[in-house]
């Protein structure tokens, strides 16, 4: 399994998981999607740029019946030009399908659909009108996310939800350009921004911003503000003190020690294994990878 950085122990909670996904952002994909669910919205659900899965893992709980998740990254698959393999070379060098796929399996029976490749792969293999929520954190040059920005245009149904990552960071200038033309060129309408996603569709934001901004005042842990910029209501929202929604933990993850209890006394990690049949079972159902764990570290192999 893939270790925490710095242990040897691999994701107990989605807080081990390496990556970027605060707690606002939690928040409000969950508010998203039951207000999708309750309004009777069906769709599959799509995220370009994966990294080390905790937004996936998170997104992952979402599907329901018919519904597809199909997830699309590079990993360390070879880059479509120059400026793409420099990016991924300073910035996601520790980036495998295999770390990606055993942190997702820690807290999930089955893997998404992984497209492995660039995020062009997206329009021949996501069918047009067919998604109802869509999250970009791929490259942060512009020519690829205006390209994806492009693709979720086409992917999504009526009133889908595009969700756009580091649409305002320092560093990422050619995302901040890509979003902000599609805005005023390509015909995209901001909903909400959160410190570092812009949420949008390219149908009518209105009634969802109603009920969006009826939330936030309601709650007390949400800072919010309203401004009004070419011909766009923006709604701005910030956490203040908000807490992670509840997410169950991985499935195999050992139960912490209490306070003060030596070390010796944590439980294996891995499920409760017994002898005979029932341990020939437990091996049929456990995803392979986690069957593999196991056997390693029966024989004492890293």
């Amino acid at each position: 399994m893939t270790a925490v950085p710095g242990t040897t122990r691999p994701p107990r909670t989605l807080d081990d998981v390496p990556g970027w996904f605060p707690v606002l952002d939690q928040v409000l994909f969950d508010w998203f999607l039951d207000r999708q669910e309750g309004t009777g919205v069906r769709g599959d659900l799509l995220e370009v740029g994966v990294y080390l899965g905790k937004s996936a893992i998170f997104l992952g709980r979402r599907p329901r019946e018919d519904e597809r998740y199909t997830v699309c990254d590079l990993f360390e698959g070879d880059a479509p030009d120059d400026a793409n393999k420099a990016e991924s070379t300073k910035s996601y060098r520790t980036l495998t399908r295999r770390a990606f796929e055993e942190n997702y399996l820690s807290f999930h029976d089955t893997l998404p659909r992984v497209l492995q490749g660039p995020s062009s792969r997206v329009p021949a293999e996501v069918a047009p009108g067919s998604c109802r929520f869509v999250h970009i954190d791929a490259s942060h040059l512009y020519e690829h996310v205006h390209g994806d920005i492009g693709a979720a245009h086409d992917v999504l149904l009526p009133g889908g939800v595009v969700v756009l990552d580091d649409f305002r960071s320092e560093h990422t200038p050619g995302v901040s350009i890509a979003v902000w033309e599609a805005v005023l060129n390509r015909g995209l309408r901001p909903i909400c921004l959160s410190t570092q996603k812009l949420y949008g569709t390219w149908g009518d934001p209105g009634p969802v911003q109603e009920e969006l901004l009826a939330m936030a005042r309601r709650r007390g842990d949400c800072r919010l503000s309203v401004q009004e910029a070419a011909g766009h209501r923006i709604v701005r929202l910030k956490s203040d003190g908000m807490r992670a929604p509840e997410f169950p933990p991985a499935r195999f993850a050992p139960s912490p020690v209490p306070d003060g209890a030596p070390a010796s006394a944590a439980p294996p990690a891995g499920p409760v294994r017994r002898r005979g049949r029932g341990r020939r079972l437990a091996a049929d159902l456990v995803p392979p990878v986690v069957a593999r764990a196991i056997r390693s570290a029966r024989t004492g192999r890293g």
